[in-house]
């Protein structure tokens, strides 16, 4: 776990090179066996613990380096069938076998400061609207369940897994309980739309956002040259394997 920590103090230290203090890791996805392979080599495992012990140490190297982690996708993607970025996907397991698995993975984790939705329907829990836009699973799950207090940002709401047009696709996730909309593709007319639709942050939102900005630490310092060697000598025992 150590050297997971140290490649990810790595990827935090050439961000904040750039000025970048947020990064969108770790992913406590949990992938299971037919399931669509958009998630595919991001996830970290099978198997609930061991994927949030390895999101864990992603967590410690990216707050060593002066770097906000972002939980993600949660409650879940590793079940979908379909790419979000492109369809629906709907997800057909009995809640008690995602209280096990899926849900589990996040619930180690759910003390960091911001996590990121999935464009998921869980059919067991709301079998019309998925993870991002529903209250129900917001309140009930990653609120309740698992226990994350933090700042909730959507999911990229330019993705096709998302219906409507890009303000109603924000409007929703707001009113679903997501504090923040995120919007990726660059896209100047459907950005101006999203800061539209989307309020100012105001009351618990505003709380949470204010004690996600004070989560971020200084940088510690690193050796740069050794944090290298030692992540080489990790990817080359993974590939004599």
């Amino acid at each position: 776990m150590r050297q997971l920590g140290s490649a990810s103090r790595l990827i935090a230290a050439d961000l904040t090179d750039l000025g970048i203090t947020v990064d969108c890791l770790p992913l406590a996805d949990v992938p299971v066996a037919g399931a669509d392979a958009v998630i595919g080599n991001r996830a970290y495992g099978t198997e609930p613990g061991k994927v949030a012990a390895i999101a864990r140490a992603v967590t410690d190297g990216l707050e060593q380096g002066g770097v906000l982690p972002v939980l993600k996708h949660i409650p879940g993607h590793g079940r979908a069938t379909a790419d979000s970025h492109f369809r629906l996907p709907t997800v057909d397991t009995a809640k008690a076998e995602l209280e096990r698995t899926d849900f589990a993975a996040f619930q180690p984790l759910a003390d960091l400061p911001m996590a990121m939705t999935a464009h998921v329907v869980f059919s067991a829990l709301d079998p019309v609207h998925p993870a991002t836009t529903s209250a129900t699973i917001i309140e009930q799950v990653i609120r309740g369940l698992i226990g994350f207090q933090g700042l909730l940002m959507s999911d990229d709401v330019s993705m096709n897994a998302l219906a409507g047009s890009i303000a109603e696709r924000t409007r929703a996730i707001v009113t679903a309980g997501c504090d923040m909309v995120l919007h990726c593709n660059g896209n100047i007319d459907e950005m101006r739309e999203v800061a539209r639709e989307t309020p100012e942050l105001t009351g618990k939102a505003l709380e949470r956002a204010k004690a996600t900005l004070a989560a971020r630490k200084p940088p510690e310092p690193l050796d740069r040259q050794a944090a290298r060697a030692e992540l080489d000598a990790l990817l080359d025992r993974v590939g004599t394997a």
